[in-house]
This record gives C-alpha cells, structure tokens and sequence, in this order.
C-alpha cells in the first residue's frame, strides 16, 4: 500500500480534522462523533440537513458541508455506515424547531444506523424524516444493501433540497422535493481498477489490466459483468444502453448530465467521456439542461466513473441552480 497516512486507523480523524482546519471557521469539528458540521448551524429558521455514510468517498459528504448542501455529515470509517450513536449525537446537535432531514444511501449498515437513530432522536421529541437514495441500476439487490445502491445521484438530492431548505422549505416539502429527485435520477459506474482501504492494506478485489467491472459499487461490490477494456465510445454506450431505459429517459426530456470520477481517473477522461455522452443523448432528443463533471462520490483511489442521468422538471432546475457554498475551493 502507498499512501500518504499515519496510523490507518486514524486515517479518517485525521482527514476530518484537515477539513476543519481548511474551512476558515466555516465548519466545526467534534472528533468524537466524526461530526464535520456548518459553524452557523442549527439555524432555528431551517430544517437541518444530515448525511452520514462512510468515509472514502470524497467528496462526499463531509466535503459538501455548507450553505445550500449539507448542515452536518457524521461519516463511518473507510466503506463503513456510522454508528447509532454518532446519527443520534448529530441529530441532537443539529436539532432545528423546523426539524431534521436524514440523507441515507441505500446500504444495509446506513440504513441500521440511521433507523435506529431516528428511534432514538424521535423518543426524545426531536422531528425527523428520512429520504434513502437507491438510484444504482446495475443491481436489484446485493449482499451491500437491500434493493438499489445508493451512489452519485445522491448529490442530486443534496443539491435541491438543500436549496429548498435554505429557502425556508419545511420538512414536509424538503421530502417531496427529495423523492421527487430519487424518482427520477439513475447512475451506472464502470471501474479499470480496485482500490486499497487503508486499515486492510490491500486490494479490495483484484482486476486484470485488460479487464472493467462495468456497474461496480462504490465499495468494490461486483457489477453486472467483467467484460474487456473496450473505446470510449462503447463505454458511453454500455454507461446509456443501462441508464436511459431504466427510467425510462425518453426524446422531450431534459436533463442533468454527471460524468461523476471514482477517484483514480483524470479530469480530461471524464470530459472525453461527457463530450461523448452529450451528443448521443442530443441524437436521441434528450437536452442537456446543466452539466457535472469532477470527482462527487468515489471510491478511493479506484480508477472509472459513472454517468448519473436526473430528469429535471422547472422546480428542480431552479434549485439546481443556486449558489451554494462548501468546504471545498477551486482557487
């Protein structure tokens, strides 16, 4: 294993305790619960917005912590949901009397953490509601999860009902709005390699140089099928021959196109892969209403990408489009 790390069981504090320091106060940090969350937050005019997972990920979610995303992200260790106790510690910390929104990704360990936190937060009158992103079309089920995986589509549903939140939307509305989006946004990943967590040390699974899981999980679950390296072009292809008629995403539509890197693939391949990606949807009468191309949700240093595909409606192109303001800056 090369990687830049101390003690690999202090990975994740460490890279949490980087984040917080690199915010110029706009975030707090209580190493304690793994709890990166906005310096202004609860704000008793907002419905806190909350995400665990695990870590590995980045920039999800830790990384999206702030106006217009994010009020607080509680991670797990590497590929791990949090425990009970970090979802009920954050929920309390970031109770709102608009209420609290969980953001749970469809695996089996978020899932657990998250019910059981909300029981917890619910008996002591804390108002929560829950929102499971399941928009991975390449299983119906696995050993990971129970029904759909939840994987970079999950930005999407960040992205608008943290806008709506911070419009005053209520509780109730922020739910409407975040299924809306789940409805209506599908994801397909493709991985050339594996990925190394720290604490195992070595690959998560093993791939031949000639070889692509096409509709691998984020941490490392099998696809659909390990078939040969093939063009760009057919990699776009199998990316939509998947995505589009899932929906079904049909001519008419408009869309938000994301060409999300997994963490090991360079910024002009995943360009390549959605210059390619925009004009076979154009030759199928889908527009693209708004692009998306950088690293979102990855799996550690795995090189691949995947294509997520959001039907957008007036609404939602409108919360798409506010500024919001994370941890993470360009320049």
């Amino acid at each position: 294993m090369k990687k830049f790390v101390n003690d690999p069981r202090q990975f994740v504090p460490e890279m949490l305790e980087g984040i917080y320091l690199a915010s110029g106060g706009a975030l707090k940090y209580e190493p304690k619960y793994n709890l990166i969350y906005r310096a202004d937050a609860p704000n008793p005019n907002k419905v806190s917005i909350i995400q665990g997972s695990g870590s590995g990920h980045e920039p999800a979610h830790t990384m999206i912590v702030g106006k217009g995303m994010l009020d607080a992200a509680c991670p797990g260790d590497v590929f791990a949901g949090p425990p009970v106790e970090f979802v009920y510690e954050t929920t309390k910390l970031l109770n709102s009397p608009k209420g609290v929104l969980h953001i749970v990704n469809n695996y089996t360990g978020d899932r657990l953490a998250f019910e059981q936190g909300r029981e917890m937060c619910e008996a002591d009158d804390i108002k929560v509601e829950t929102l499971l992103v399941n928009d991975d079309v390449a299983v119906k089920d696995s050993t990971w999860t129970v029904g759909r995986r939840g994987v970079a589509g999950n930005f999407f549903v960040i992205k608008a009902v943290g806008a709506a939140a911070e419009k005053g939307a209520s509780l109730e509305e922020l739910v409407r709005i975040g299924n809306d989006v789940i409805a209506n946004v599908r994801t397909l990943g493709i991985a050339l390699s594996s990925c190394t967590p720290p604490v195992k040390g070595s690959p998560l699974f093993e791939i031949a140089d000639d070889e692509m899981e096409v509709g691998i999980g984020i941490h490392g679950e099998p696809g659909r099928q390990r078939t040969k390296i093939v063009s760009a072009n057919e990699i776009v292809d199998l990316f939509l021959n998947a995505v589009v008629p899932d929906l079904p995403f049909k001519s008419g539509d408009e869309v938000a196109l994301m060409i999300n890197g997994l963490g090991g693939t360079t910024i002009g391949e995943l360009y390549l892969l959605y210059g390619i990606a925009h004009k076979k949807l154009e030759s199928q009468g889908i527009k693209v209403f708004r692009s998306y191309v950088n690293e979102y949700c990855t799996s550690l240093e795995m090189a691949g990408a995947s294509l997520t595909l959001l039907k957008v409606n007036n609404e939602i192109k409108g919360l798409l489009n506010e500024p919001a303001e994370v941890s993470i800056r360009v320049f």
